[in-house]
């Protein structure tokens, strides 16, 4: 594919856990004020940027940023940045976007209260959250953010755009999905969520894809006030007894093409809505549940997707 993203926005995300990095504690923290932010590899790129000339910047990337950065950033580059080469290009081709991105990357630390009251109420709502570190890097316009065993990995460069951002550096994908600085706090939920998920590492069908990244922004939603995907809501609520009939005939296939990941290769609708079908599926369950603790817990705990659809009386909202 030829981008990848969970805002969601993304998403494509949408991976649980990665391999572990090397320098990851081992031990999993439950106290989310103990969970650090880090910044440092913001600071760590634009010394590299400041570093380099345009057509040379391969060497200042991999020797002043990428070996230097943190674990986070390591996993970063294995996962979604792939080389120095690779992010080289990608700011070639974006000369203007990444040159605006400074003033709004260093503004990253004016959202730690923001997130730290997000960590904080997903205690509240789920006692055995684990709250890992969160890592801020800047790479190769992919990916909102991912996890590892490091932590949660936020691409800051997908939220960097302003009312000045230049359009023609944009395709039709970046134009949908790139966000503010102010939505990072969002991004950083939605990721925290994946991180708590004790969903089957196989392969999942579309149906269990879907409800993994909708609730993601469900849950993501309750915690901070947001989320990433507000877009495909505008889009998906006036059309929303089309889609299910849709979505329902393709859900338990493990074709994602038509609904999740789909990057730029969408046709004549947003993509990735099956993050808006795993979200309604989510918030019906939510919405019908007298303990709404324990549905809290049975959304990031699902064991059998089809079961969970059926008791969410999603689909008889559509019998009426």
């Amino acid at each position: 594919m030829k981008r990848a993203i969970i805002l969601a926005l993304g998403c494509a995300l949408g991976c649980l856990h990665g391999s572990r990095s090397e320098d990851a504690p081992k031990k999993p923290n439950h106290d989310p004020d103990a969970a650090r932010l880090v910044t440092s590899d913001i600071d760590l790129f634009w010394k590299a940027y400041d570093a380099s000339k345009p057509g040379k910047r391969v060497e200042a990337l991999r020797d002043e940023y990428l070996s230097k950065g943190s674990p986070g950033l390591k996993d970063f580059l294995r996962k979604r940045i792939r080389s120095a080469e690779n992010l080289a290009e990608i700011i070639e081709a974006h000369p203007k976007y990444y040159a605006s991105l400074r003033e709004s990357s260093l503004k990253v630390s004016n959202y730690k209260d923001v997130m730290r009251a997000s960590f904080r109420k997903l205690k509240e709502l789920y006692q055995p959250a684990v709250f890992p570190d969160v890592y801020f890097v800047i790479g190769s316009m992919n990916s909102g953010g991912t996890t590892s065993d490091s932590g949660l990995l936020i691409g800051v460069e997908m939220h960097g755009r302003t009312k000045n951002t230049a359009p023609e550096e944009l395709d039709p994908w970046l134009k949908a999905v790139l966000r503010p600085i102010d939505d990072v706090p969002r991004i950083v939920a939605h990721e925290l969520i994946h991180y708590q998920q004790k969903y089957s590492k196989g392969n999942l069908n579309l149906l269990g894809k879907s409800i993994a990244e909708g609730s993601a922004d469900f849950v993501g939603e309750l915690i901070c006030g947001g989320m990433i995907n507000e877009h495909l809501h505008k889009y998906g609520n006036p059309r929303e007894r089309e889609l299910w009939v849709e979505f329902k005939r393709e859900m338990d296939g493990r074709e994602l093409g038509n609904w999740l990941f789909q990057g730029d290769r969408a046709k004549g609708r947003p993509a990735d809505l099956g993050y808006y079908v795993g979200y309604k599926i989510c918030e019906s369950y939510y919405q019908h549940a007298a303990d709404k603790k324990a549905a809290i817990k049975d959304i990031l705990e699902i064991s059998d997707f089809k079961t969970f659809l059926k008791a969410s009386g999603y689909e008889g909202k559509f019998d009426k």
